[in-house]
């Protein structure tokens, strides 16, 4: 299984802990990743405000490589895989744009390939069944919640692979790991995203209320699937006893014994060392 993979600028910086995860639990599972080489941003979360063809213009111009490459391309950001597929959708149903495209980018594109988040591809083409025979320890007792935000299934007719206002496939995967997975009330509410610069009191707000709906069920701790939603819910907690914010990849670390989960977390604003701790993980 080989995907032409998109890191994205956060995997390259500040969420570098996401990008090596990644990498490590794709090894784990025998997912090939070739990167796409000379990839650029995907115009994530300001691009699209400013300018329409520039929208479609920068996420075109590292599918049209992908494409090259003749592989689906796979990423791990929600709000990368929001701008990926959308204009491959864009592209797919209005008659010309990719001409148009092709010529801002001087090279084809046809959108003939997929775009797949990580998340689908472990629970929808792995299989739950793979990843739990390859779990070494078990997340027992560890009480989670999984959030997906805006971007990973929403709007569904571009992005969803799962329900839009129920997902859980995050839910499952956390499962078979082990976890005491918790439902609750703020899996899809909105953390705020890129508005932490301009309004940050408003994604106060949004964050609070979703660390306390986590809180009411008895969570530990919040998974994630994006760099941006996990940005919000770290650094924007104001209770002086925040929550640990996990990605799914690096819970997948810890259940399937690979190394290195230790540096990940010390990436982290708060580390999930502690909790994970308690539970002899």
């Amino acid at each position: 299984m080989k995907y032409a993979y998109y890191p994205g600028c956060s995997q390259e910086g500040g969420e570098e802990h996401f990008g090596k995860s990644t990498e490590a639990v794709c090894r784990a599972l025998g997912i090939e990743l070739e990167e796409i080489h000379e990839w650029t941003c995907c115009g994530a979360s300001s691009g699209h405000f400013l300018n329409e063809d520039l929208s479609l213009a920068l996420p075109a111009h590292n599918l049209a490589l992908a494409e090259k490459m003749g592989l689906d391309t796979l990423c791990v950001c929600a709000a990368c895989y929001l701008r990926l597929r959308h204009v491959r959708h864009e592209v797919r149903h209005r008659p010309g744009l990719g001409r148009k495209i092709e010529g801002w980018l001087d090279m084809p594109y046809e959108g003939k390939h997929d775009v797949r988040h990580l998340l689908d591809v472990v629970v929808n083409e792995i299989g739950l069944d793979t990843v739990k025979a390859k779990v070494t320890k078990p997340l027992k007792g560890l009480r989670l919640v999984c959030y997906y935000g805006c971007y990973l299934m929403r709007p569904p007719e571009i992005v969803a692979f799962d329900n839009p206002e129920n997902p859980t496939a995050m839910d499952r995967l956390a499962e078979a790991l082990g976890a005491d997975v918790r439902d609750w009330s703020a899996k899809v509410d909105c953390c705020g995203g890129s508005l932490m610069l301009t309004q940050p009191d408003a994604v106060h707000d949004l964050v609070g209320n979703i660390a306390e709906r986590a809180r009411d069920v008895g969570a530990e701790a919040i998974v994630t699937a994006c760099p941006m939603c996990t940005m919000n819910l770290e650094a924007m907690q104001e209770s002086k006893d925040k929550l640990p914010v996990v990605y799914f990849t690096e819970l997948m670390g810890v259940a399937l014994g690979l190394p290195d989960t230790k540096k990940w977390f010390k990436k982290h604003l708060k580390s999930p060392g502690k909790v994970l701790a308690a539970h002899g993980l």
